[in-house]
């Protein structure tokens, strides 16, 4: 069974119960007969397995092709003629 954890809107007191799935919310503080709050924290998420990341799904783009193919390429030199010395 899962543990909830609440909060009073009124008095700030925090408590903790491990309710079942089918059980009503905590609606009044225990301390004070204030309201109630649910309190929902971040969640530790580890993903495993093939098609989390960028790399896993896709193909080879052509875009990356082309650059690769860029950077292979000489330069083309610009060559002096007679005619532009002079």
């Amino acid at each position: 069974m899962p543990t909830y954890q609440y909060q009073c809107a009124d008095c700030g007191a925090a408590l903790e119960v491990v309710q079942s799935f089918t059980d009503d919310a905590l609606t009044v503080c225990p301390e004070c007969d204030g309201r109630l709050r649910k309190v929902f924290n971040a969640v530790g998420v580890v993903f495993k397995g093939s098609g989390f990341y960028r790399t896993d799904s896709r193909a080879s783009s052509s875009s990356s092709d082309a650059a690769k193919s860029e950077t292979a390429k000489p330069e083309k030199k610009s060559e002096k003629t007679t005619s532009d010395v002079a």
